[in-house]
């Protein structure tokens, strides 16, 4: 549980020599094979600021990270990185963890200079007024129920030992259990942390890659969180076991692993935010021992609609939108993305001399897929990678759509239902006849191996005659339902999906509204598509349209309409083919419904 937060930054020049200046970096110097995590203490006060140093380059000129361009730089990195186990907070530690108390001068009404207290000071005495409650309300017997054994992990907000039942049906079966100091609960969030841990293990527990929680208790010093005991080490030891990286092959294995029980959590609305392979275990030593993910002490509830903004995480796995403060479950990809980059490579793709430069190589540099071994490994491979290590989130694959990617397909693996279906199907429902005309066309051109992913949704929706409503849609959510899919309002979704009450899709329809443009633009071959797409609109849905009516469909204001006014030819005041692929995109309004925390 807990908080890694980004501090305000200082522009360092040194940085600049080390970005600008290439010919400051040994263009031949191999990057270090992956390297084990030292063991760290971890101080439990952190110093939260309020807002990313980084400015976003989101939504207009981001290059998606697989795609180079004019000026593009491949980066090589001639220092060792540090551990890939080190988090974000790390940062905070250098400039002192306890919170200073402040003060600055003000001028009161009378004219005379006087001591205002800062909103930190004001804070804190507000907490020292206001005695924390640390009850969870958990049973207090865990003595009498377990006797606990050696210490097998260290975390940064507990730590986690062995212990043996003393009765009940777990008896004669070792078990873990992390141990959670209240003393580090020194605020209102950090309990509600350790309590939102224990909700989203005790919800989500019974996946076959997710860890099994058995019960949580509490004393006066502490709260236990009994889980089941994996003995088979992390996949990190693993990757480091098999000299660094895994051959092409068993990292499948490994990645759908990941994916399943990702997708798992998405659908349930929670976002992991902390995957790594340290955070993944093997029930058992053997090679074929299947994995669990654990420690949710990070994770968060969040809805389709909604965006996180608290910056939290291990630095080499953050994404660029986590450090922007704006990010959903999209997040959770880019992880996995320099997870597989790892397996199959040995080495990280963004890494520095310290957690602020790993930022700005997150935010600005592209992965090397030219060094050895990757000439080696697939075109799959790669395209799998890079199309979860894209700067915009807007084109990384779900993880259910990652699991139809063409490296990791197999026709006789269940695909998982996809929440991200749900909100695209709810913009299209809710978009207006241009708009969907405009979908219409561009789903009649996606490649073939696109449909698949589609397919799959299609059919675990179980239409009824080839048509799906908005029953079919409540009925699979329903069949996925747990405690952590409440919580999230996931079901608020169906709210907006209600017009499907009077309205049945076809699968040639459903196409139309789940399909996103901004990942089909992330493909390769995103021209081609466009210009077939364009070629069906022409016939089937352009029509002479005004630029006050261009901008309506957009629900833009007349701000807009500079904007809009180059889309549309002046020879019959239809949309230009760019003023088409334009439409598709929208004009993108930054979205204000930030979850705060």
């Amino acid at each position: 549980m807990g908080h890694c937060c980004s501090k305000d930054l200082v522009p360092d020049p040194s940085y600049n020599a080390e970005i600008n200046n290439t010919s400051t970096l040994n263009p031949s110097h191999k990057r270090p094979p992956l390297q084990a995590p030292p063991q760290q203490s971890v101080e439990p006060n952190i110093t939260v600021y309020a807002s990313s140093p980084f400015p976003s380059p989101l939504p207009s000129g981001v290059r998606s990270s697989p795609t180079p361009g004019p000026g593009s730089r491949k980066f090589k990195w001639p220092l060792p990185p540090p551990s890939p186990a080190k988090p974000i907070m790390a940062i905070m530690r250098r400039t002192g963890l306890k919170k200073k108390k402040k003060t600055q001068q003000g001028t009161t009404p009378e004219g005379k200079v006087a001591q205002v207290k800062t909103e930190v000071e004001e804070e804190e005495e507000e907490e020292v007024l206001t005695p924390l409650d640390k009850s969870f309300g958990y049973a207090k017997n865990f003595g009498a129920k377990y006797q606990l054994g050696r210490e097998i992990g260290r975390g940064h907000f507990g730590n986690t030992c062995m212990a043996t039942p003393k009765k009940g049906v777990l008896k004669g079966h070792p078990v873990a259990v992390k141990i959670i100091s209240k003393a580090k609960m020194t605020t209102a969030m950090s309990i509600e942390d350790v309590r939102r841990e224990v909700n989203i293990l005790k919800a989500l527990s019974g996946h076959k890659h997710m860890i099994t929680f058995h019960d949580a208790f509490e004393d006066d010093d502490n709260v236990y969180i009994v889980m089941e005991l994996c003995e088979g080490g992390e996949l990190l030891d693993r990757i480091l076991a098999r000299g660094g990286r895994y051959i092409e092959e068993d990292a499948k294995a490994i990645v759908v692993q990941i994916l399943n029980v990702v997708a798992f959590c998405h659908v349930q609305g929670v976002v992991h935010r902390d995957l790594k392979p340290e955070n993944f275990l093997f029930t058992a030593k053997d090679e074929d021992a299947p994995m669990k993910i654990i420690d949710f002490g990070l994770s968060d509830f969040i809805n389709p609609d909604e965006r996180l903004n608290d910056i939290v995480g291990s630095a080499h796995y953050v994404a660029p939108e986590v450090l922007h403060r704006s990010y959903n479950v999209e997040a959770d990809m880019w992880s996995i993305g320099v997870i597989t980059y790892i397996l199959l490579c040995g080495s990280r793709p963004f890494w520095a001399r310290t957690e602020s430069g790993i930022f700005r190589f997150v935010l600005r540099a592209n992965p090397n897929f030219e060094d050895s071994p990757w000439p080696s490994i697939s075109q799959e491979a790669k395209d799998f990678v890079k199309r979860l290590l894209n700067k915009d989130h807007r084109k990384r694959m779900s993880a259910a759509q990652a699991l139809t990617h063409p490296w990791l397909r197999d026709e006789n693996r269940a695909v998982p239902l996809d929440v991200f279906m749900y909100k695209l199907v709810k913009s299209y429902i809710r978009a207006k006849p241009f708009k969907r005309a405009a979908l219409k066309a561009l789903s009649k051109a996606i490649p073939e191996k696109e449909l698949i992913y589609l397919k799959a949704q299609f059919n675990l929706l179980e239409p009824k005659d080839g048509f799906v409503s908005v029953n079919n849609f409540r009925a699979a959510l329903m069949r996925h339902v747990t405690d952590a899919i409440k919580e999230a309002r996931i079901f608020d979704i169906l709210n907006v999906m209600e017009p499907l009450s009077f309205k049945k899709l076809r699968f040639e329809e459903f196409c139309a509204a789940a399909i996103s443009p901004y990942q089909l633009e992330g493909l390769e071959g995103w021209q081609m598509i466009a210009k077939t797409a364009f070629e069906y609109f022409e016939q089937e849905g352009n029509r002479a349209i005004s630029v006050e009516e261009l901008a309506l469909e957009m629900n833009l204001g007349p701000e807009a309409f500079s904007i809009v006014k180059d889309w549309i030819r002046t020879s019959d005041g239809k949309l230009s083919f760019v003023g088409y692929t334009r439409f598709l995109h929208g004009v993108t309004i930054r979205n204000t419904n930030t979850k705060q925390r």
